[in-house]
């Protein structure tokens, strides 16, 4: 089973960047989906953007033109750039990959069989 190993959390004020990284253990086929999610005090695990093996990409609505996720799939690490971050965005990051649906027009819809520890990204008023 691959490990995934999150970076690059931390504390930021409304408006700031962050780019989290996922360091992989191995290589990924590309039948296989990378996404990142992220957990809120409170609330449900949901997701918050999928790259395919492709390369494409989805995203959930509420980040749609703020985040980027990107991988480099040679040095086995996928990224999210985070721009323009809000109160709302703070939470627990995860990167999970698996195979079967990535994504639709409605954002990330992948089921993951792997998931990192987490980096908390927590975004000041």
């Amino acid at each position: 089973q691959v490990h995934l190993v999150e970076s690059g959390g931390g504390s930021v004020q409304t408006g700031g960047s962050l780019r989290l990284s996922c360091s992989l253990s191995e290589y990924l086929h590309l039948d296989y989906c990378m996404a990142w999610f992220r957990q809120a005090p409170g609330k449900e695990r949901e997701g918050v953007a999928a790259i395919a093996g492709d390369g494409t990409t989805g995203y959930a609505e509420s980040v749609k033109g703020r985040f980027t996720i990107s991988k480099d799939s040679w040095k086995k690490i996928l990224f999210l750039q985070m721009d323009s971050l809000k109160p709302e965005d703070t939470g627990v990051y995860y990167c999970a990959q698996g195979k079967g649906l990535c994504y639709d027009a409605s954002g990330p819809r992948l089921v993951p069989s792997s998931w990192g520890q987490g980096t908390q990204v927590t975004v000041g008023s």
